[in-house]
């Protein structure tokens, strides 16, 4: 059965039903022992804020998912805990990170990638170790005081590494 051919969509905008979910950007409460801070911005290939995306973070064993959309200035946040080291598919030692997914405008499907903590478990992550030593700086969140900034840039000469999965 063939029929016409239809243009492509966006993943955006979202449907409100569809969006609110329980644990949104609070993943735990921000007293509890462990708590991190997670802010960043989401960012198109002009440096300029993305103030629609949807941004989904999740740890490795999928224990504390969270979502955010982002506000006029691309910002995003999350308060969660930081995870530990884990075994990957072949068991292997990967460093410590954070799964990360992107919806916004213009995008025909979803971005993944990955936040590192800044740490020397890096050197040996094998995933990270696949990145060109260049690219590294795009998936590695800064600590400024405590709080771990991790801004996403769609496009350009600092985009962020995605991952086709």
């Amino acid at each position: 059965m063939s029929g016409p051919l239809t243009p492509s969509q966006t993943v955006g905008p979202f449907f409100g039903v569809g969006l609110p979910f329980e644990a949104g950007e609070q993943v735990v409460d921000p007293s509890s022992d462990g708590a991190i801070r997670i802010e960043g911005q989401v960012l198109d290939g002009s440096g300029d804020p993305v103030p629609d995306a949807l941004v989904e973070v999740a740890p490795p064993d999928g224990k504390g998912f969270g979502r955010c959309r982002t506000d006029v200035e691309g910002a995003f946040h999350f308060v969660t805990v930081k995870p530990g080291i884990v075994k990957g598919p072949s068991g292997e030692t990967q460093a410590p990170h954070l799964n990360i997914t992107v919806f916004a405008r213009g995008l025909l499907r979803h971005l993944v990638t990955r936040m590192y903590f800044p740490e020397d478990m890096n050197a040996n992550d094998p995933v990270l170790g696949l990145v060109p030593p260049e690219r590294r700086p795009t998936l590695i969140a800064r600590n400024d005081h405590g709080v771990f900034r991790f801004d996403i840039r769609l496009q350009g000469d600092q985009e962020t590494v995605f991952f086709a999965i």
